[in-house]
């Protein structure tokens, strides 16, 4: 995922906290708490507070953040010509929301109708005749839920929005107050944090600090976010406002999203990290580390590598096979970082190294779902 800053100055990187972006990811914890695990006792206490007509209508909206996270809840990033700035309370990002335009809310609600066309100059639903078709046709390949709120938006968008807002005020007064009070502490902390490093060590070590899966390039041009898709945007598009928005989260973990719309600002939403986390692995070496394991002689030295430190010629000998074809399939678990080597006199050991295979889970769980 690239992002072109070519030029942009350095206080158009903007690091700020939104109380709306984080209801959105506390919805999602709420309907796929199998996503975070480290969540289980927060998600589990407030499902079960939820009044009933609450939680029903939660259920009925409930694809704007479970399978994919609506735009909507990155509001200030739509607002044309905006300076990329969250609102200090929900109330203020609710604000932000009504300011969005129609077709801007339209194509933000259906996202999870053309999510293929994401990133790309899509003409809006509610505007264009083909584009409202395929929305209907996709939100009928969804369910019956997904059809009724389509429907309903296309037809009479000003509804909708008000009832997506009363919603979000009512999650608000049910639990998301007493929540967002807790996290912010933290989560405003964090962005004055990286603002501060920003201005004084530059955007390399800002960015750097989000997480090891964003980068900087050396011509200072392009930000890359380490994920399993592929997208391209802009952070100097005078139409929609220079700049790019760095938003922390404490209920985001293990997902680090990159908004990417087109015409829309750039924002980076983040996971604040804990310090009990690992660095993640990159995604071109989780893959390096599963094609690794993918080979059966290489899974057979693994099973002795994992008991106790090896040499080359004992592998060799207890896998009929020859030294240089061990010194082959070790060099690619080396590569990968799955085993260590230490030298005992004139022998060289092999081990593999439990602590990185133990991660390989978490590793790929994270990588899916960053």
């Amino acid at each position: 995922m690239h992002i072109d800053i070519a030029g942009l100055p350095a206080d158009r990187v903007v690091f700020a906290t939104s109380p709306l972006a984080e209801l959105g990811l506390a919805l999602h914890a709420l309907s796929e708490p199998g996503h975070h695990p480290g969540l289980h006792g927060w998600t589990t206490a407030t499902a079960a507070a939820l009044e009933p007509d609450l939680a029903d209508r939660l259920l009925e909206a409930e694809f704007l953040w479970r399978n994919t996270f609506a735009d909507i809840f990155l509001p200030f990033s739509g607002i044309r010509g905006g300076d990329g700035r969250t609102g200090a309370t929900l109330a203020e990002d609710l604000d932000i929301l009504d300011r969005l335009d129609d077709e801007r809310f339209v194509a933000a609600a259906t996202e999870f109708t053309c999510s293929s066309l994401y990133g790309s100059e899509a003409p809006s639903p509610l505007t264009d005749p083909v584009m409202r078709a395929r929305a209907l046709d996709m939100a009928t390949a969804r369910g019956p839920r997904q059809v009724e709120f389509t429907k309903r938006l296309l037809a009479d968008p000003v509804s909708v929005r008000g009832w997506i807002r009363r919603l979000l005020e009512d999650c608000d007064q049910a639990f998301f107050a007493d929540t967002w009070r807790r996290v912010s502490v933290q989560l405003v902390a964090d962005a004055r944090h990286k603002t501060e490093l920003l201005r004084r060590k530059g955007l390399a070590e800002a960015v750097g600090a989000v997480s090891s899966a964003v980068t900087l390039d050396e011509e200072r041009e392009r930000i890359t976010v380490d994920k399993l898709t592929e997208g391209r945007t802009t952070a100097v598009a005078p139409e929609v406002g220079l700049g790019i928005t760095l938003v922390p989260t404490s209920f985001g973990w293990p997902h680090l999203t990159v908004l990417h719309a087109h015409h829309w600002r750039p924002v980076i939403h983040y996971p604040v990290r804990l310090p009990d986390l690992p660095t993640p692995a990159s995604v071109e070496q989780l893959q390096r580390r599963m094609e690794a394991l993918a080979h059966p002689m290489r899974m057979r030295l693994c099973r002795n590598l994992a008991r106790s430190p090896y040499t080359t010629g004992e592998l060799a000998e207890s896998h009929s096979i020859t030294a240089p074809e061990v010194s082959r399939h070790l060099s690619v678990l080396k590569k990968a970082g799955l085993v260590t080597t230490r030298r005992r006199g004139r022998y060289v050991l092999h081990q593999l190294d439990l602590t990185v295979v133990a991660r390989l889970g978490s590793d790929f769980l994270e990588g899916v779902l960053r």
